[in-house]
């Protein structure tokens, strides 16, 4: 049986991206569950999640990363592309290159 939250982070993520395909959605709504997200609203902590995800699995962010850009100037050439995703998505919220983005985001996720 699905907690309140895990329900708000699922309702949260149909309402953000409905048509986010499950092998998306899943790790996102993981990453929106974890106990350091638990003090951010359900959309706000699916929205980071969300973006997070889209900028390590779709996008050229890491390796923007290893040839030395830093984070700052790797998201500002990846915003088109992570917003691309976030279309195809149907999501009616983007990116900018004004957001305020976290410190750390944690980093590429582990593949599956």
């Amino acid at each position: 049986m699905a907690s309140k939250r895990q329900k708000d982070i699922r309702d949260a993520l149909t309402a953000l991206m409905p048509l986010a395909p499950f092998a998306d959605a899943e790790p996102i709504r993981e990453r929106a569950a974890r106990t350091d997200m638990r003090a951010l609203h359900p959309e706000t902590a699916v929205w980071l999640s969300a973006v997070a995800h889209v900028r390590h699995r779709h996008t050229d962010y890491d390796a923007l990363l290893a040839e030395g850009y830093d984070r700052d100037s790797a998201r500002h050439f990846v915003t088109d592309a992570i917003n691309a995703t976030l279309t195809q998505w149907r999501s009616g919220r983007y990116v900018t290159d004004e957001d305020d983005w976290p410190a750390e985001d944690g980093g590429p996720e582990p593949q599956t």
